[in-house]
């Protein structure tokens, strides 16, 4: 029966995942110099600069998960920038410990939505996607070769 519903459920965890990215980027927007001040307290070089590319690559890369586009290359930056960032914002091992459990509990969401990115990376959008639309593998050109044989 899950074989059945993979396509279905790689679209939906597609746009999970995505969901966060695209939320943070588009807040990044709203509150530039608020994202530029946090980055610089928390000692990341050029603030300004990476802002901007964290502005790009999330926006970026959460709206070519959703839509099935580049979706490897997307999932594996996204995994790694997500790393990167758990290490740099979410230190639970270097805070009070009144904030640790907090500053934990988003690491470990981080650590978690990195390995979905990883998977995805591995395995590809599924039917579902303009990946499998331009190599000719989607569900409605199988659908087509179906109706052609």
């Amino acid at each position: 029966m899950l074989n059945n519903l993979r396509n279905p459920l790689a679209l939906v965890g597609r746009i999970l995942l995505a969901l966060m990215f695209v939320l943070a980027g588009a807040a990044k927007i709203g509150g530039f110099a608020g994202t530029v001040g946090y980055m610089a307290a928390n000692g990341v070089p050029m603030p300004n600069v990476l802002a901007v590319l964290s502005i790009v690559l999330e926006l970026g890369g959460g709206l070519a998960l959703v839509f099935g586009l580049y979706t490897r290359w997307a999932a594996l930056a996204l995994g790694l920038f997500t790393l990167l960032v758990s290490f740099i914002f979410h230190r639970f091992w270097a805070v009070p410990a009144d904030q640790e459990m907090v500053t934990n509990l988003l690491f470990m969401k981080n650590i978690s939505v990195a390995g979905g990115m990883f998977v995805l990376a591995a395995f590809g959008a599924g039917a579902f996607s303009l990946d499998a639309m331009r190599s000719g593998s989607g569900a409605a050109n199988r659908q087509d070769k179906l109706r052609t044989a």
